[in-house]
């Protein structure tokens, strides 16, 4: 029988020349779930997802997946028991066709060109870009390469797909669609998310649980309506002096 948490992280510790970036990082996350993973700037979160990813090795700690220890194994090795990773500005792939691209991702766990470009194109319907598949990454906006990327993690077949920072930079529009989006995979093909944002708005709107990090640190996990009345965490991102019409502009 599955384990209810997809992901479980107990103790991560990450420590940089003395300096500790993250320091006895506890939580979970329930499989199928969409959890937020906010903080001021320099909280923690890049470093919290890098090591999570296994860019960093942590100080101390561990990380479980599916129930299995994943603390040693590569980036390649976590990528093909389900976990991946799209990140803030796409640029990897400039001179490839968005199809190129997201063959890439399935290649992670398919060795035939004929199913990996059947994966990809899967993946490339799922986001809405079938009509682009051929054009390169170079000929897209901003918004096109990020579809393009969530596409590509998509054709990883993830269980536990990490969005960092997705939403930066869109129109309410284009935001509104990433949303719907997200949404949709999830409830359709059970995909966990966790979303590092700084939109807020995104946040409230997809999030069951949010994870919030001061200094390194977990200063508090809830739902995001306690998250948005929670003076710590008002205080953490808004100064002591935060005001009534700054502390609803957050709950927003």
């Amino acid at each position: 029988m599955a384990d209810a948490d997809i992901l479980k992280v107990e103790g991560l510790t990450k420590v940089f020349a003395g300096l500790t970036a993250n320091e006895d990082i506890t939580f979970s996350v329930a499989r199928g779930a969409i959890s937020g993973l906010i903080g001021p700037n320099g909280a923690g979160k890049s470093t919290l997802f890098k090591t999570l990813l296994g860019v960093h090795r942590p100080t101390r700690g561990r990380i479980l997946l599916d129930g299995r220890d994943i603390t040693a194994d590569s980036q390649q090795q976590r990528c093909r028991q389900g976990l991946c990773c799209t990140f803030q500005i796409a640029e990897s792939f400039h001179d490839l066709s968005i199809l190129e691209a997201v063959m890439v991702g399935a290649y992670s766990r398919l060795s035939r060109r004929a199913e990996a470009r059947a994966a990809a194109r899967e993946a490339i319907a799922a986001v809405g870009l079938s009509d682009w598949e051929d054009l390169r990454y170079s000929e897209l906006n901003a918004f096109l390469r990020k579809k393009a990327e969530l596409a590509t993690a998509l054709a990883t077949k993830p269980q536990l797909l990490l969005l960092d920072e997705l939403f930066a930079g869109c129109s309410h529009q284009e935001i509104a669609e990433l949303i719907s989006l997200i949404d949709g995979l999830n409830r359709r093909e059970g995909i966990t998310f966790i979303i590092v944002e700084h939109v807020l708005h995104v946040i409230m709107s997809l999030c069951a649980k949010v994870i919030v990090l001061e200094s390194g640190r977990i200063l508090e996990v809830g739902s995001p309506r306690e998250i948005s009345t929670s003076p710590a965490v008002l205080t953490a991102y808004l100064g002591e002096d935060y005001d009534a019409d700054e502390h609803q502009k957050f709950g927003r």
